[in-house]
């Protein structure tokens, strides 16, 4: 795989370290800053340039957009997923809002269009939609001529990665590259690489040594679950439908920052939800998530593109809950298409599913089997070998 990717760019035999190396990207939820941080990491390991620096393009907008494209994304997500999911479909119409769009990016990212004027990158990497048509537009102009390289963070690229100067479109799938070479990108300009994720992810790590490290029963199958991602009242109940598994199970309820929630979660486990088939493991903050993957057997809850691509990684089936309207909804379909996910519509019959999954093992096997074929742990370090030729 190396060998071919290698092969494919011109003058590879020609390598000059790079000067400076700039990776841009916006805190407009966590998938597009792990993205540039796993691409960050990859060019650092591989050592190809001088200096890589990541940077929240966001911190170059003024206050007011910036709180809007952020928060106002945030509070979508959280209280009219909704009303997400219409702009989202409504929105991804190749070509058609792009003017409209921009004028008012360009109007509030003078800071952004200075630093890029004054940084002069030897190579910018995008894993966000808003620095990329920046820079399209600078290009244009002829203001900026650093090549630039686009990082689609989902597996379908909605028609806001669109723009008209680039050097090299990556996706996560042969599917996304078809779409974007019908409606105008060349195909020669769009590698299918994956979503990069922490190069960590690609380290094997034994399950068993991974349950004992934690404290885990060796025997239990183990369900991950992204408790901070569902908000406390949708979490308790999706920990109850999961406290019927007739399954003996273990529950990781990954929590993050929200220490409250997890405070919560540990009296709910002690006071109602532990029984003598199923124990939940409420988890805070932590560094180990590849880890916690690799002790686990399955995955629940939303299907964003770095949590996708890093449960793949690991070999996790997913059972999809709730996605949010829009990308994590095109994100399911082709999970599900592939054979490398299971959906629930509703909470009531969680148990029963994962329950009937489990007790078809020639099933379960195979979805495994997929998931293999599927996940694309290295891709951070693909994005980076590519890149480091884009002329």
């Amino acid at each position: 795989m190396i060998v071919t990717i290698w092969l494919s760019i011109p003058n590879f035999t020609n390598k000059i370290m790079l000067k400076k190396v700039l990776i841009l990207s916006a805190a407009v939820g966590a998938g597009h800053l792990r993205a540039a941080e796993a691409v960050e990491k990859a060019f650092k390991q591989l050592n190809f340039a001088e200096e890589v620096r990541n940077i929240d393009v966001l911190n170059y907008t003024n206050p007011l957009f910036r709180r809007l494209y952020g928060k106002a994304y945030l509070d979508m997500v959280n209280n009219m997923p909704e009303v997400l999911g219409w702009m989202y479909d409504s929105l991804d119409k190749p070509w058609e809002n792009e003017r409209r769009r921009f004028a008012l990016d360009r109007l509030n990212t003078q800071p952004l269009i200075n630093l890029l004027k004054k940084e002069k990158p030897d190579l910018a990497v995008c894993t966000h939609f808003l620095p990329s048509e920046i820079i399209s537009w600078l290009k244009a102009k002829g203001k900026v001529d650093f090549p630039q390289a686009i990082v689609v963070t989902d597996f379908d690229a909605h028609a806001m990665w669109l723009c008209h100067h680039y050097e090299q479109y990556f996706v996560a799938l042969e599917e996304t590259k078809v779409h974007l070479s019908k409606i105008g990108i060349p195909a020669e300009k769009i590698t299918v690489s994956g979503i990069p994720i922490d190069p960590v992810f690609a380290e094997s790590k034994d399950k068993f040594a991974m349950r004992e490290k934690f404290g885990l029963a060796q025997d239990k199958f183990t369900i991950m679950v992204s408790a901070g991602g569902f908000g406390v009242g949708n979490i308790e109940h999706l920990l109850q439908a999961l406290s019927e598994l007739e399954t003996p199970s273990q529950i990781l309820a990954i929590c993050g920052r929200n220490e409250d929630l997890k405070n919560k979660l540990e009296k709910l486990a002690v006071e109602k939800l532990n029984n003598e088939r199923v124990k939940f493991n409420p988890i805070g903050f932590t560094r180990e998530m590849d880890e916690y993957m690799s002790a686990s057997d399955l995955i629940v809850g939303k299907p964003g593109g770095l949590t996708t691509s890093e449960a793949l990684a690991k070999g996790l089936i997913f059972c999809v809950v709730n996605p949010i309207p829009g990308q994590e909804e095109r994100n399911s379909d082709h999970l599900l298409e592939k054979g490398c996910a299971i959906k629930c519509n509703n909470l009531p019959i969680l148990a029963y599913k994962i329950d009937q999954l489990v007790k078809d093992t020639e099933r379960f096997e195979k979805m495994k089997e997929n998931i293999a074929k599927l996940a694309r742990p290295n891709a951070a370090f693909e994005i980076a070998k590519i890149v480091e030729f884009v002329k």
